[in-house]
Formats: structure tokens, C-alpha cells, sequence
């Protein structure tokens, strides 16, 4: 095969349509060290940030998704399309890719569908277990189509379907080495239990509001916690580092030792915290956001929660929350089997086996 070899990669939006793109670009670097990889995004959206700290080029489109009701934006929506569709014509024309990828999110849609119309190989990486409307739409004309849960054949040719799990951060792999330097770390008491709360970078209210009701629960159960509240949230929450065994951050910098020192952790179910999960294996309650296209975090969540591998309280049941969380506390061989259920269901190879489906592709 040769070596030089040029690759776009399309997709964001969200920082889980974003970090497998990098981690897929990363892969491919590694292997063909010559290899050009060209981003392609949506202009005003993460991945324009993201993307060039990461070390890479990247294109923007002027491009969004529709909303629900209607606005100006969704009357704009066929320019925009058009205009993307254009440009990404003209980046596609110029770059020559020998194959495209679309990791998910709204610019993957006009650079995928013109990258077919030239007769490029493409690759699609969903995260979800229901993808959104853009993977849909492309899988027909796919070559191949990287998942990471079972039964996605309802919404994708069966022929064309490779569960190689979703891309997760490589220094995941060994947390069990790392729990002394955690601990160390976080300044951490070893007699004490720990809660690890995540709730999406940017944060999440309604599960900030949970922690908030429930610090004394916490406190009377001997629990120290350490809790993401996201940078939309700190300033409303971070008095609360005044208080004994609480830890708060916008941003968690070292997620590797903040899995590493935790006994249980509460976390939104969006397609890359799952998958890190199922690497990090400890007992998780998920809280999924009910605010995303088609629910999607719910029906992640249930997927391992049927294998009885995580627990979930929906946002519409927190009331139910404390005794969720003091049965799973008391109950040291549900703890272990949760533990065990949920590490059986971690795929850490994924981008290894997405950039072996890519390697297929390139002539």
C-alpha cells in the first residue's frame, strides 16, 4: 500500500463526535507517519477549537442541524446545505482523499455525500446505540459502517456492519495501577469511600441540583466525593469546596485518576462516557440527559443497564435517587457484579480495529 496516503476526517458538533475523529486521526498518524488528514467541520461549533489543538487542519462549513420548531435558521437551512455541499465539492476536489470518514454531526453529512458522488470510499463511525438522522442518511452508500453496540441492522445494511466499540483514551487501559497516585493526587482518605460525578464538560444542571440536595446523605454515609460540575456551573457550586471530603471542578484535566480513585460514579450515558466505563468497570448509575436528538442517552444507557451491567434513575425519577444509591452502597455483591457485567462489555481495541476497516479501503 503506499505510504503517503490522504484521509478526511468529518464530524463534531459535540465533543463525542469529536474525540473519536482525533483518536482515529492519531491512529492513522502512528501507522503512516507521511499520512495527510484533513478535518472537515462545522464553522462556529467545538471541533474548530478542538481540532487545530490536536495538531490538525481543519475546514469549516457553514452548516447546523434543524430545530425542532420553527426559526430563522431552519428557513436558512436549505442555503446553508447548499452552500456546505459546495465547499465541501471544492476542499474534496483539491485535497483528493483516498477515503473519507464521518464520525457523526452535521458537517459529516455534505462531506460524506459529495465524497461518495466522486466515488470515494467512505466509512462511517457511529457512537450510539440509535444513531442520528445523518449516519442514516449515509449508510446506503457507505462501504463500511464501525458500531459499537449490537443490533444497529435495524437502521444499517447488515452487510456493511463492524462492531468495533467506540475509541476511548488509551491511558484507560491500566487504571488498577493507578490508584495509589490517585489517591495521592485528589488527596483522598483511604477509609473513606469515593463518588466520582460526571456530568459532560460543559456540565449538567439537573444532576448538579442532585449532588446539591444530597450532600449530607453523602456526608452521614462517610462518602468523599470529587464532582465535575462543568464550567457552565462552577460559579454557582464551588463554595462548596469549603466543605470536608468535597472536591469541585469545572473540568476534570486527569480523568484517568479520577477513574482510578473512585468506588462508584454517577454519569450522564452519552456514547464516549459509556464506552470509557465499560473500560474503567466500576459501579455506575447513569443519569442520561433527556435533551438529545431522539433520547439517544436513555437508550444508551438502557443497553447496559438490560445487561445488568449499571444501574439508571431518568431525570423525570431522581426522587427515587437516595434509596437507588443506598441499596447499591449496602450491597457489596451488587457492587461486584455490576463491576464485573460492565467491564465484559468494554471493547478497548476500537480504534485499533476502525483503522484496520480503513486501511481496507485505501487502494
Amino acid at each position: 500500500m503506499k505510504q503517503s496516503i490522504n484521509i478526511i476526517i468529518s464530524g463534531g458538533g459535540t465533543g463525542g463526535h469529536i474525540y473519536p475523529a482525533i483518536a482515529i486521526a492519531n491512529e492513522v498518524k502512528l501507522r503512516y507517519p507521511d499520512a495527510n488528514i484533513l478535518f472537515v467541520g462545522a464553522k462556529d461549533k467545538m471541533e474548530m477549537e478542538k481540532v487545530p489543538q490536536a495538531g490538525y487542519d481543519i475546514k469549516g462549513l457553514w452548516i447546523s442541524g434543524i430545530q425542532r420548531k420553527l426559526t430563522f435558521s431552519n428557513l436558512i437551512f436549505p442555503f446553508k446545505l447548499l452552500s456546505s455541499i459546495v465547499k465541501a465539492y471544492s476542499i474534496i476536489s483539491k485535497f483528493k482523499p483516498d477515503v473519507a470518514v464521518g464520525t457523526g454531526g452535521f458537517a459529516s453529512g455534505p462531506t460524506l455525500y459529495v465524497s461518495n458522488l466522486k466515488g470515494i470510499p467512505t466509512l462511517l463511525q457511529e457512537q450510539n446505540s440509535y444513531p442520528g438522522i445523518t449516519n442514516k442518511l449515509l449508510a446506503k452508500k457507505a462501504k463500511s459502517i464501525c458500531v459499537a453496540y449490537d443490533n444497529l441492522e435495524r437502521f444499517f445494511p447488515v452487510n456493511k456492519i463492524i462492531k468495533t466499540g467506540n475509541p476511548v483514551r488509551q491511558d484507560l487501559l491500566f487504571l488498577h495501577s493507578k490508584t495509589e497516585e490517585a489517591k495521592t493526587f485528589f488527596s483522598l482518605n483511604n477509609k473513606k469511600k469515593t463518588l466520582l460525578v460526571l456530568g459532560g464538560s460543559l456540565g449538567a444542571r439537573r444532576i448538579n441540583q442532585l449532588i446539591e440536595e444530597h450532600l449530607e446523605l453523602f456526608k452521614k454515609q462517610n462518602i468523599q466525593l470529587i464532582w465535575q460540575c462543568g464550567k457552565l456551573y462552577f460559579e454557582d457550586y464551588k463554595k462548596y469546596n469549603e466543605l470536608e471530603d468535597v472536591q469541585i471542578f469545572p473540568f476534570i484535566q486527569r480523568m484517568d485518576l479520577a477513574y482510578a480513585s473512585s468506588d462508584f460514579i454517577i454519569s450522564r450515558a452519552g456514547a464516549s462516557s459509556v464506552s470509557e466505563l465499560c473500560i474503567v468497570g466500576k459501579p455506575t448509575i447513569f443519569i442520561p440527559s433527556p435533551n438529545v436528538a431522539e433520547d439517544h442517552q436513555t437508550k444508551n444507557a438502557k443497553s447496559i443497564v438490560d445487561k445488568h451491567a449499571a444501574l439508571m434513575v431518568k431525570e423525570s425519577e431522581l426522587e427515587s435517587f437516595s434509596i437507588v444509591f443506598e441499596s447499591l452502597l449496602k450491597d457489596k455483591g451488587k457492587q461486584e457484579n455490576l463491576s464485573e457485567n460492565i467491564s465484559e462489555l468494554a471493547l478497548p481495541n476500537a480504534t485499533n480495529n476502525i483503522v484496520n476497516e480503513i486501511e481496507k479501503l485505501i487502494k
